[in-house]
């Protein structure tokens, strides 16, 4: 006696060509589960946005001669400071939220009320306009930062000036005061220099070099490690270790204008002129997401409960993003309605116990045409329904997967042989539409060289159309030959190039890093693939 064993006919695997794509993270989720931004045209370009550290947390955008305060709740206009004659800059608010103060172009530094938004001090001694002013932890006193190459530390209460120091040699922009010390704050300068101050002492107690002119500073909470931001760079710093850099970050291709912490100091941002925010991780100093604005940025800040994300930009354009708010889903208990005897019943879903046995239900597998044809051992009728238009449009990977299969089996040849013209056209069509997609040439390659053994290059040249199908395949083939070549020369020369650069000291090259390295090398690729590719002017 003999027995069959009957067994399941295994579908045509299908291969899908693999497309890169942008790995998910949970810091890409968090940052993508923002609202739509709302966008708001000001007065000027947006030079600083600072958040009130006390709820609700209104916010102050600092553009041209006002400073508009937005609320925290709601993002609408909550009133605006104006009493100013020239270009404000720099609106801080003090850690209680009960004032704001900014600078000014004509010199001054003005101390406000943000809830009636009168004016309470006006400080004058600075020579020059006035960029950066922050409060000191102790609220009694005024930092500022000038033109006229001076930080000033201001008393409050007297409206006078404590401090004068010079040793800035340029432009200063930024400073920032230590949340761990009344007396301990941060400036940068014009003149690459980050310095470090006690408003105790005559002098700065730490200076560090950034190597370009100095756009904006951040410290952490304790005051151990600042950043310092400039040119398309970023540096860590570690103040207790006398100045040590920790970290070079280089992440953006244009000047970086804006740092601020975020995920209650887990995360810091930097915003760039190259319209890009970085968000990075403090402990790995990676980046861990990035967003993307319409126009270049010049400042930035998100709010101490990390709801709100407010970007402003040089083109006056104010974007502001609220956290959607999570929405638990409500347990719906579902019935099953029956039909017994002619009165409906609702009954509940049965729920077998731990000591049933659970059969599954055996469904029948359906099979699309070209696997019933191949099951069947219908080789060329196979072919025929993976040529279908439809299917070798849209989806031309399982055109490629059936002849994959047929050259498996060893039946491509007697798929292709005694083929009219017209299908014949069609598989020719179908190859030189997918050859340069390098996930199909082999095969394709293999099938082109295979119907030319069968038919005979003089046979095929018969036919009008045919020839003309041929000589576009060739000339197809000879194209993918030259950027190849192209390709391997360029990658070669770039090889030998950065293997010079790794081992000396080359002079326009001072600081390139493995990464940036491949960053190269990519763009160079992408260029001479362009050069290759570009259309005849």
């Amino acid at each position: 006696h003999t027995h069959k064993m009957a067994t399941s006919f295994k579908k045509t695997s299908v291969t899908i060509p693999r497309v890169l794509k942008e790995k998910i993270t949970p810091d890409i989720l968090y940052w993508k589960k923002l609202e739509a931004a709302t966008t708001v045209k000001e007065y000027g370009a947006i030079t600083s946005i600072d958040f009130c550290p006390v709820k609700p947390h209104n916010f102050a955008v600092t553009n041209s001669m006002r400073v508009q305060i937005y609320s925290g709740e709601d993002s609408q206009l909550r009133g605006t400071v104006s009493r100013f004659k020239d270009v404000a800059y720099s609106g801080s608010y003090r850690r209680d939220g009960k004032l704001l103060v900014a600078g000014t172009e004509d010199n001054y530094i003005k101390l406000f009320n943000p809830g009636t938004r009168s004016l309470l001090r006006t400080f004058k001694g600075h020579s020059g306009p006035v960029h950066a002013t922050k409060f000191l932890e102790d609220q009694f006193r005024i930092v500022s930062g000038s033109n006229d190459k001076t930080v000033r530390v201001w008393d409050i209460p007297t409206e006078k000036e404590i401090h004068v120091y010079q040793e800035h040699q340029d432009y200063i922009r930024n400073c920032v005061a230590s949340q761990s010390s009344p007396d301990i704050f941060l400036t940068g300068a014009y003149d690459h220099a980050v310095k470090l101050w006690d408003a105790r002492t005559q002098s700065s107690i730490l200076t560090v070099n950034h190597g370009f002119p100095v756009e904006s500073t951040l410290m952490i909470p304790n005051g151990g490690i600042f950043f310092s931001a400039g040119g398309n760079v970023v540096k860590v710093w570690d103040a207790l270790a006398g100045g040590k850099l920790m970290a070079t970050l280089c992440h953006h291709h244009k000047t970086v204008t804006s740092l601020c912490f975020c995920n209650n100091y887990g995360r810091f941002m930097s915003a760039s002129l190259d319209k890009h925010v970085k968000v990075y991780d403090m402990a790995s100093f990676q980046v861990v997401s990035t967003l993307n604005y319409a126009g270049p940025i010049l400042s930035h800040a998100v709010s101490p409960d990390d709801q709100l994300l407010v970007v402003g930009m040089a083109d006056k354009m104010l974007s502001i993003q609220r956290r959607k708010q999570e929405v638990e889903p409500k347990l719906q208990t579902t019935k099953i309605k029956r039909k017994f005897r002619g009165h409906s019943q609702f009954v509940k879903t049965f729920v077998p116990s731990t000591t049933d046995s659970i059969v599954a239900l055996k469904r029948r597998e359906l099979l699309a045409p070209y696997d019933r044809h191949l099951k069947s051992f219908n080789h060329t009728k196979a072919l025929d329904a993976a040529m279908q238009i439809k299917i070798r449009k849209l989806t031309p990977e399982v055109t490629v997967s059936i002849m994959q299969e047929l050259i498996r089996r060893g039946h491509i040849r007697t798929a292709l042989s005694g083929r009219d013209d017209a299908s014949l056209m069609a598989i020719l069509q179908f190859i030189h539409k997918n050859l340069s997609n390098p996930h199909f040439m082999s095969t394709l390659l293999d099938v082109f060289n295979l119907i030319l053994d069968i038919y005979g290059i003089s046979e095929l040249q018969t036919s009008g159309p045919m020839e003309s199908w041929l000589l576009k395949i060739q000339e197809l083939v000879n194209t993918e030959v030259k950027l190849m070549t192209n390709v391997q020369e360029i990658m070669g020369s770039m090889d030998l190039l950065f293997a010079v650069a790794e081992n000396q000291t080359v002079p326009f090259f001072p600081v390139l890093t493995l990464l940036q390295m491949d960053l190269m090398k990519m763009i160079i690729m992408v260029l001479s693939l362009w050069w290759v590719w570009k259309p005849p002017s």
